[in-house]
């Protein structure tokens, strides 16, 4: 079975930079789609951007375009979330989860596999 775990949370200044990453046991995250999601306390979770089977890259949040990029490594079987330009709005717990498909999917309930979260607080 297909576990996740996610990593690289923290403290960082408005304006840095976080590298999360989610990496797959259980199973190889090649060929799925790997999503990546945050939850801030009272609102809703927030899909963000999701990477396909194929390589493709999908951003569902006009927030992070131009901010986030996520990459694949196949050779360490993780999916990377590249945050830069950090933001006061920012703050949340971030997740990773897998599709049991080779495509994204904006709604996150297509998601089938979840990492438990990695907590990210944006403060000067």
């Amino acid at each position: 079975q297909l576990q996740l775990v996610e990593s690289g949370g923290g403290l960082v200044q408005p304006g840095g930079s976080l590298r999360l990453s989610c990496a797959g046991s259980g199973g190889t995250l090649d060929y799925l789609a790997i999503g990546w999601f945050r939850q801030a306390p009272g609102k809703d979770r927030e899909t963000l951007l999701c990477i396909n089977g194929s390589g493709t890259r999908t951003y569902y949040s006009d927030s992070v375009n131009g901010r986030f990029t996520i990459s694949r490594d196949s050779a360490k079987n993780t999916v990377n979330l590249q945050m830069n330009r950090l933001k006061p709005e920012d703050p949340a717990v971030y997740y990773c989860a897998a599709r049991k498909f080779l495509n994204c999917a904006g709604d996150s309930r297509r998601y089938n596999s979840w990492g438990q979260g990695t907590q990210v607080t944006v403060s000067s």
